[in-house]
């Protein structure tokens, strides 16, 4: 089982590269917004609770999410391996999916980080804001909380990785095909 978590800061890209690395690599989309935003349209008690802290431009809560991760982690046990979008988000996070995975008998295989110049992500997230229907993102505001909690929460879990030699940088900045084939570079040092 291979399982890559792809790093970045809000509006780099994540999205639509997991869904082009998802369909080369055969691997199990496991991006924690996503997960979040169903709660949130299903209007369940984890979604409201979750769309209070996501309105802010904060975190939401580790045992929450590391809960629907476990979950998630069950209903695809057959799966040649995941790709962790957005998750993990802090060293916690990072610390307590490592012991899951290992109960698990996995461990992450590398952890992709784009780097994209800070002006950038937020005109692309006021963009997406104006035609996503995701009002979190049409706020400047907001977007420029949501990097400043990025670089003081979400950074270190890096840092963390880096320890344990599983970081690879890519430049995220330029068009999505090229960035793809930077991404796929890397993967295919590690999975060959």
């Amino acid at each position: 089982m291979f399982n890559l978590i792809l790093f970045g800061p809000p509006g780099c890209g994540k999205g639509t590269q997991s869904d082009k690395l998802v369909a080369k690599y055969g691997l199990v989309h496991l991006s924690t917004g996503n997960l979040l935003r169903q709660e949130i349209k299903d209007k369940t008690p984890l979604g409201l609770e979750a769309k209070s802290f996501i309105d802010k431009g904060q975190l939401v809560p580790d045992e929450v999410v590391i809960g629907m991760v476990d979950s998630y982690f069950d209903q695809h046990k057959e799966a040649k391996g995941f790709l962790f979008d957005g998750f993990p988000r802090t060293v916690a996070q990072a610390k307590a999916l490592d012991k899951l995975l290992e109960l698990k008998k996995t461990e992450i295989g590398k952890v992709l980080m784009l780097n994209v110049d800070e002006e950038e992500l937020i005109k692309r997230l006021v963009l997406r804001g104006k035609t996503s229907g995701r009002s979190d993102d049409a706020d400047e505001n907001v977007q420029r909380n949501r990097q400043a909690v990025y670089k003081k929460e979400t950074l270190p879990v890096a840092e963390y990785y880096t320890k344990l030699k599983k970081v690879g940088t890519v430049d995220g900045m330029g068009d999505i095909q090229e960035i793809f084939e930077r991404l796929s570079a890397q993967i295919d040092k590690k999975v060959k």
